[in-house]
């Protein structure tokens, strides 16, 4: 039995492509008399088979050592070979099953929120596509495989983000977060090419045995590490490839729900795979620190300025995954993996209650809202249970991943835990202040008369909830949380002051009813910065725009003036020649004969006068 679950791993990912297939009929408009929910049926359907076949293969790989399986794709005799290599491990199947369980919990989700839109089973069958490249990528033990992957979730986020595209600003939103992810993947594979050449293998397991033996040249080395680090920036909304994560916000919210928990830690999850080979240079982990660091504590501070409900919490993200990119530069990948599961499961729920939020309200303004605990008691219970576990609270999870952060790293770097207080220092404050401002306080006019959201939307929220309490005592059971025999108290004392503080100054202004809302904090030029992301889209104008815009005109201009002129002078000169050769012919051959002998006379003279000249 468990080596038939093991054998047949494969079909997890396969199940969200089969209900992607199965709900074309109705997606594409072949089906129209029953509406679209069946198509949404569907998904629902493989997504709890997919859910059910990793619970049972969780459990039969969970005290088993990690086994490789090849299935073959493409061989061409004496050219090429290329298997599609999967691994199943504690760590890869309990990652399928996280995306899964989230991916089905969304979509149900889904059922309420989308529950009027014309284009439900279009969203359906993008969602299975989704989950497939996701639940893959967990699965995955090839570099090459997990490229391929990460290249349909650019396409699925692209199709996503532009769900409703008949907004200019949704195509915009689509456009922005498809160019410049491929800006990170672009890199990445120049990186795996390179590697693919070096190693002679791109499984993960094969490179990891090859890395500690390996003799790279420094220059190499370097350059292979930036390259593989590229696309792991780009799909985790770093610096300076973040600006598509906030834009992002434009598609539907069951989307978002999945792109903030599990999709950007796809590419985290590819980088944690892949840090023995970065290892190999030291240039690259610097770099994978300071931009981790920027964007965790850039992010942190932008956050707070938006006025956008989505978007503050999008950039919140972006600010947690650098949290984990200093873990990976820091060689600290059980860390990494801890942050990446209680994220994940906290995000997942904060934007569930945004979204219903959002549903009931038809707005995503924050300036708009207040007042909506007394009349969204299921809401206000699944966005406070989320904000506590997403911050140092003790003993919900994102405490644990943040104490085993801080202590792996207490004695070699301190000025790191001192990014991870500020970060949580600042998280804390900005969620607290999305509280005040959306459930705390005197009800607006589109909040007067919101009603709690429908049990579709309801039932999987507060199942959810639950699920993010009990996240301590399931890694207690799993043996991943610190002994309590000699624990950090510095450590402890410092996550509880930074988070109790940013708590207390956000209380001050956005729960005390003195302040008007929103409250004016700081002045009016550093809130525009910050609201606008530190003007990096004007940085992308200035630079790279700017660069490839002249660019273009300049190879415009070479090509219209130099080699349109060059080849248009070459067929004046040759209608000129033969114009003029014509004249020459006179009907006798005594005279080709006699221009043929000269022409022969001077090739021999010029041949032989260079070989004397070469000879002596």
């Amino acid at each position: 039995m468990m080596q038939l679950l093991s054998q047949t791993s494969w079909w997890v990912p396969a199940y969200g492509l089969i209900g992607a297939v199965l709900t074309l009929p109705w997606s594409i408009g072949l089906v129209r008399r029953t509406g679209p929910r069946p198509a949404a049926y569907f998904n629902i359907l493989m997504t709890v088979a997919a859910f059910l076949h990793t619970v049972l293969l969780l459990w039969a790989v969970w005290d088993q050592p990690p086994e490789r399986w090849l299935i073959p794709w493409l061989s061409i005799p004496g050219l090429v070979d290329i298997w599609l290599t999967l691994v199943t491990s504690k760590a890869s199947v309990g990652a399928a099953l996280l995306i899964t369980g989230l991916s089905l919990i969304t979509q149900i989700f889904a059922l309420g929120y989308l529950e009027k839109d014309w284009a439900l089973a279009r969203f359906y069958a993008l969602m299975g596509f989704f989950e497939a490249a996701l639940s893959g990528i967990a699965l995955s033990d090839s570099l090459f495989f997990s490229y391929a992957l990460l290249e349909m979730l650019t396409l699925s986020t692209y199709l996503l983000v532009g769900f409703w595209y008949a907004q200019p600003l949704v195509v915009t939103a689509a456009r922005d977060a498809f160019l410049t992810k491929r800006v990170g993947d672009l890199l990445l594979l120049m990186g795996v090419v390179t590697l693919s050449t070096i190693a002679g293998s791109l499984d993960f397991t094969h490179l990891a045995l090859w890395a500690p033996n390996a003799h790279l040249s420094p220059l190499v080395a370097n350059l292979l590490g930036l390259a593989l680090l590229a696309g792991p920036v780009g799909k985790c909304a770093q610096y300076p490839l973040n600006l598509w994560l906030d834009e992002a916000m434009e598609g539907p919210n069951p989307a978002s729900i999945l792109r903030n928990s599990v999709v950007v830690a796809c590419g985290a999850y590819v980088l944690i795979k892949l840090q023995p080979v970065l290892a190999l240079s030291p240039v690259a982990l610097t770099t994978l620190m300071v931009l981790g660091g920027m964007t965790a504590i850039g992010a942190s501070l932008v956050a707070i300025a938006q006025v956008d409900i989505k978007r503050t919490l999008a950039h919140s993200t972006s600010a947690y995954l650098g949290l984990v990119f200093l873990a990976v530069g820091m060689q600290q990948d059980e860390v990494a993996l801890l942050f990446l599961f209680v994220h994940a499961i906290a995000k997942a729920l904060l934007f569930m209650s945004v979204g219903s939020v959002i549903l009931t309200t038809s707005t995503q303004d924050l300036r708009e809202m207040g007042g909506i605990a007394s009349r969204m008691p299921a809401t206000t219970t699944a966005y406070v249970v989320g904000a506590a576990a997403s911050v140092g609270l003790l003993p919900l999870g994102g405490f644990w991943a943040m104490m085993e952060w801080a202590e792996g790293i207490w004695s070699q770097s301190p000025w790191l835990v001192g990014i991870l207080l500020l970060v949580n220092g600042l998280t804390t404050f900005n969620l607290v202040r999305v509280f005040g401002l959306v459930f705390w306080g005197t009800p607006k006019p589109k909040t007067r008369r919101t009603p709690e959201v429908p049990w579709l939307m309801a039932v999987p929220m507060m199942t959810l909830a639950i699920f993010t309490l009990i996240v301590p005592v399931m890694l207690q059971q799993w043996g991943m949380l610190p002994g309590w025999n000699h624990p950090d108290r510095n450590a402890i004392l410092l996550l509880i002051i930074s988070g109790g503080l940013g708590a207390a100054v956000s209380s001050w202004f956005y729960l005390n009813d003195r302040f008007p809302k929103p409250v004016d904090v700081v002045w009016q030029s550093v809130r525009d910065v910050l609201a606008y992301d530190f003007w990096i889209d004007r940085l992308y104008k200035l630079s790279v725009v700017l660069g490839i815009s002249k660019g273009s005109q300049l190879t415009a201009w070479f090509d219209r003036y130099i080699v349109d002129g060059l080849v248009n002078f070459v067929g004046v000169a040759s209608i000129f020649s033969g114009e003029s050769l014509k004249y020459t012919v006179s009907g006798q051959s005594r005279t080709y004969l006699l221009t043929v002998f000269s022409g022969l006379l001077l090739g021999i003279t010029a041949v032989g006068w260079a070989f004397w000249n070469w000879s002596f």
